[in-house]
């Protein structure tokens, strides 16, 4: 197996509207350097002032370079059957494929991005840009941010990766999408316009119906996995019948969570319950028993008709909430299921149990320590707003919660604050709370404890 080590300069940050005014590739064969190909690049547009005092690149330098389209087929052909390689991939393979995409050429190689390598393989440095990281290495860069030195310093640190852990390097390589296994109607450079940001999307078929809905922090490594999976038989189904794909970029994974939830309650598209597998299959139920003591246990959420206080994607997670809890406020194992016994829980025998197990304590009393969980669970009945990443910048999402009940969520200019509080709710767009979205929201705010809150 070969790799393309690759660093390009560039005019500016964007795939789209930058060009290439530098390329520099090293072949490498996973030991060592076995063969090499540079150029200058004719950008065919000015380089910025700025780009020109990072890099020493100006337009004079390049005036008589090759365009990109003289050297796009020695690229190709370098390039062939390696995996590319670059520090911060997704930046060099982006433009690079863009360059292609210009000149109606799909460039595709599975690449590996040396940024995310060394984070697993040399964990704990304070720093891995490519300059603090081949420093710390003792990796020696000349012509720092030129391609030619950029690249021949991460074909070094490739070397070093390798020879630490070839088989982890080999986990880091990622697979382009083949277009051959997907549908002929799937414009491919729509999919390449998905954005790896926060939010919901859609799929649809060749008869334009919505077949599936789903959400994801990354939208586009999501839908990426969708159409690589050709492991099971809903899958391949899924894949060979998209031939549309809608998003809607939400910042906040909570709205997007809601989002999706309301959106296959509404739509019903077909693989969501083809696929369908409850991401909580167990909740903490609680009742009253016969000698008046509250008591809660884990159970199956598809058994159960009632409304968990909460829900959990293993028992294991559930019994582990309920024992911390248990122990933090002093309940009984054995009401909460956790013990089984015909007498005294183990806690009661170490005076970490009151003897609710065996009628010793009060229930009344035993009872206003259970109903603090319930309380807590039920967001004790209090109004506030959740505050997250909004869609852009400019913005903040907003998530309305009154009387421990979901009411609404939306978004308001980043300044929003500064009014007063009354005000914020015209940002809110109203919702009805389902039992999902109680989860949901319940479910959220316990794993994410760090969220931020605003009391009304």
């Amino acid at each position: 197996m070969n790799y393309a080590v690759v660093d390009i300069e560039t005019t500016g940050g964007s795939p789209r509207t930058s060009r290439i005014t530098e390329i520099a590739i090293y072949k490498h064969d996973g030991k060592k350097i076995i063969d090499e190909y540079a150029s200058l690049v004719n950008p065919e547009m000015k380089i910025p002032d700025f780009i020109t005092n990072l890099t020493g690149i100006s337009d004079q330098m390049v005036a008589n370079s090759p365009k990109f389209h003289e050297i796009a087929k020695d690229i190709v052909k370098f390039t062939e059957d390696c995996i590319f390689v670059a520090h911060n991939v997704g930046f060099d393979y982006s433009i690079t494929r863009q360059e292609f995409k210009n000149l109606g050429y799909d460039y595709r190689r599975p690449h590996l991005c040396t940024v995310r390598a060394s984070r697993y393989i040399l964990p704990g440095l304070d720093s891995y840009s490519l300059g603090k990281l081949t420093k710390t290495l003792g990796i020696q860069i000349t012509n720092r941010h030129r391609a030619g030195g950029d690249a021949y310093a991460t074909a070094h640190l490739f070397t070093l990766l390798n020879k630490k852990s070839h088989q982890s390097i080999e986990k880091f390589i990622q697979h382009d999408i083949n277009p051959a296994i997907l549908h002929p109607n799937l414009d491919l450079e729509e999919l390449d316009a998905v954005p790896a940001k926060t939010g919901v999307y859609r799929f649809y078929d060749e008869d334009n119906q919505l077949i599936y809905i789903g959400k994801s922090v990354n939208i586009k490594k999501r839908i990426n996995q969708h159409l690589r999976n050709t492991t099971t038989k809903k899958g391949n189904e899924l894949l060979h019948t998209i031939c549309r794909i809608e998003y809607d970029i939400t910042g906040s994974e909570l709205i997007a969570l809601l989002e999706e939830s309301h959106l296959i309650k509404t739509y019903k598209p077909k693989f969501n319950y083809a696929l369908k597998k409850s991401k909580f299959p167990y909740g903490l139920y609680h009742f009253l028993d016969e000698q008046g003591y509250i008591r809660f246990y884990i159970g199956l959420t598809s058994k159960n008709p009632d409304h968990p206080l909460t829900s959990f994607t293993t028992k294991r997670e559930g019994v582990a909430y309920l024992t911390k809890w248990t122990e933090s406020h002093t309940l009984c194992q054995k009401l909460n299921d956790l013990y089984p016994t015909n007498s005294a829980c183990f806690h009661y025998g170490i005076k970490k149990c009151n003897g609710a197990c065996i009628n010793k304590e009060d229930s009344e009393e035993y009872n206003v320590r259970a109903q603090e969980m319930i309380d807590f669970l039920n967001l004790n009945g209090e109004s506030f707003y959740i505050i997250e990443n909004g869609r852009q910048k400019s913005e903040k999402a907003l998530v309305l919660v009154e009387n421990g009940t979901l009411v609404g969520y939306g978004y308001a200019p980043y300044y929003f604050h500064i009014q007063p509080i009354h005000m914020w709710k015209r940002f809110v767009q109203l919702v009805k709370e389902d039992r999902d979205a109680k989860t949901i929201l319940g479910t959220y705010m316990r794993k994410n404890v760090h969220i931020t809150t605003v009391k009304i």
